[in-house]
């Protein structure tokens, strides 16, 4: 039986839609009455030339997707739910060299080899650079005179240096990887004036970037890991364009998603004062995986029916599109207490914040929980009276959940 609650031609992945909020509310009725609902697109608005896609809101279901992709790939279409609908055919396919967008047995080969980069010894050994950068960027916001913005003078540039510091980018570069990555993301805001061109053009960059440094490092190899993962390509290391896209990648799944759950929990913090208070005296463990419950800084990724099948009691057809929308499945109440409520001290926590589970689930995980306990200790430690501005200024985007702007002020 149809949702009665949702109004004919709504589209969870309509920009102007979550430029002004997350359709929790809409989730909520979905998860009950229809919880894989068909979502009709006209118009190539998509960019995939199809008349919409499966929109999949409960918990379970999302996890199912992402464990099973034998049923449902990241290939066909890639893992990005919405382009532009001006976008070329072989723009999209060109986009299947980006680990996201593997399946098996490729993503498992490529995979395999740039977890090297992430073993618990090398985020560790990142640790206390990364601390005293969270403290030295918190203290050059609490000098700044009167509010200032938080995602430019705090939440943007841990991420990028954690990224940086970890394949080894120097210090004089690492402000044009964060540009070239905006960029990226940024075609659906119009305040941007970024066209899809140019963000493709940025794409290129970053990967001319990577593949230089790729060349550079197998003529000279360095103890760092992109030594690691490109100097001896026959050993089972990646190639120079293969590092290019993981880079690539890093950009945007390393960068811009840890921005946005820094910043949407710092917002969280503030709207919640009393989770701020118990934070600052307890600095509970648990609070990096609420925040990233909270913020589900990937609106939706998407996955390719590869058979018919059945998901939720409905019937998905091959070729069709599956949307997973994990802010709705963050919100289930079949799995979570009082979902609607942040809570710092959550646990057992299995939000889907770092996606769902099987071949996809975030490389980057450890990472992100590092720096999001840095950086709001560090924030904790000296701005305990940080106060809110403003309402935060949303980013427009299919399939991103951010913010363009926070302003705070330290609370003196």
């Amino acid at each position: 039986m149809p949702c009665p609650a949702l109004p004919d031609g709504f589209d969870f992945t309509d920009p102007d839609l979550l430029q002004h909020r997350v359709p929790l509310p809409e989730f909520a009725e979905l998860r009950r009455a229809e919880p894989v609902r068909w979502i009709p697109q006209s118009g190539n608005v998509a960019g995939f030339e199809d008349e919409g896609y499966w929109a999949v809101t409960r918990h379970a279901d999302v996890r199912y997707v992402s464990t099973h992709p034998e049923l449902f790939s990241s290939t066909l279409n890639t893992a990005i739910i919405r382009f532009n609908e001006h976008i070329a055919r072989e723009s999209i396919d060109a986009q299947r060299l980006i680990l996201l967008n593997m399946d098996p047995p490729e993503h498992t080969r490529v995979r395999q080899i740039v977890q090297r980069g992430f073993t618990p010894r090398s985020i560790r050994a990142l640790e206390q650079r990364l601390r005293e950068r969270a403290t030295a960027i918190v203290a050059g916001a609490r000098a700044l005179d009167g509010p200032f913005d938080f995602v430019t003078s705090v939440a943007c540039e841990l991420p990028l240096q954690a990224i940086a510091e970890l394949i080894g980018i120097p210090q004089d570069d690492r402000t044009r990887i964060f540009d070239w990555s905006n960029k990226m993301i940024a075609y659906d805001d119009p305040e941007y004036a970024v066209t899809e061109e140019v963000g493709a053009r940025s794409a290129a960059e970053i990967i001319a970037y990577a593949m230089s440094m790729a060349a550079e490092r197998k003529r000279c190899p360095a103890h760092d890991i992109v030594s690691t993962l490109v100097a001896a390509e026959d050993e089972g290391n990646l190639n120079s364009d293969e590092f290019g896209f993981f880079v690539l990648m890093l950009a945007v799944a390393g960068n811009e998603t840890t921005r946005n759950a820094i910043t949407h929990g710092m917002h969280a913090f503030l709207t919640h004062p009393e989770q701020w208070e118990l934070y600052k005296r307890e600095r509970p463990a648990t609070a990096a995986e609420e925040i990233v419950r909270w913020a589900a800084p990937v609106a939706a990724f998407q996955r390719t029916a590869t058979c018919d099948t059945e998901l939720g009691g409905r019937t998905i057809r091959k070729g069709e599109r599956v949307g997973l929308f994990y802010a709705s499945a963050n919100h289930d109440p079949e799995v979570f207490d009082r979902p609607d409520d942040f809570d710092v001290t959550r646990d057992p926590n299995p939000h889907l914040g770092f996606g769902g589970g099987g071949p996809h689930f975030c490389l980057g995980k450890s990472l992100a929980v590092m720096e999001i306990d840095l950086i709001f200790n560090a924030l904790a430690d000296a701005m305990p009276r940080l106060r809110l501005v403003e309402d935060p200024r949303r980013l427009r985007s299919a399939w991103i959940n951010g913010v363009k702007e926070l302003r705070v002020s330290a609370g003196d």
